[in-house]
């Protein structure tokens, strides 16, 4: 499922003056934030969480793509070698 992320456009100048709000506001509500200088647009500010569910996903996405160019090819492996591969890499991630 795919989600919009709603979006507010705020100058730079409520960075400095309402971080608090935008702070609040990027969490609370999961919106992202974006900063102008001189109208245009300049930075991003996103929740915490937020940003590592999308970095989450983009690594997937890259992963899945990495697999697909491997399958196209022809580097594949036996079912049985690819999901030991992957048990040790669940392993490795749950011991962090």
């Amino acid at each position: 499922m795919i989600t919009q992320m709603q979006e507010e456009i705020r100058p730079s100048a409520d960075l400095r003056n309402h971080y608090s709000e935008i702070s609040r506001e990027c969490r609370e509500n999961r919106t992202a934030v974006i900063i102008t200088v001189n109208g245009r647009g300049d930075t991003v500010s996103i929740g915490y969480q937020q940003y590592k569910n999308m970095k989450a996903k983009l690594e997937l996405l890259e992963m899945l793509d990495d697999g697909e160019r491997d399958y196209r090819e022809g580097r594949t492996s036996p079912e049985n070698v690819v999901f030991e591969r992957l048990y040790a890499r669940l392993a490795d991630v749950n011991k962090k």
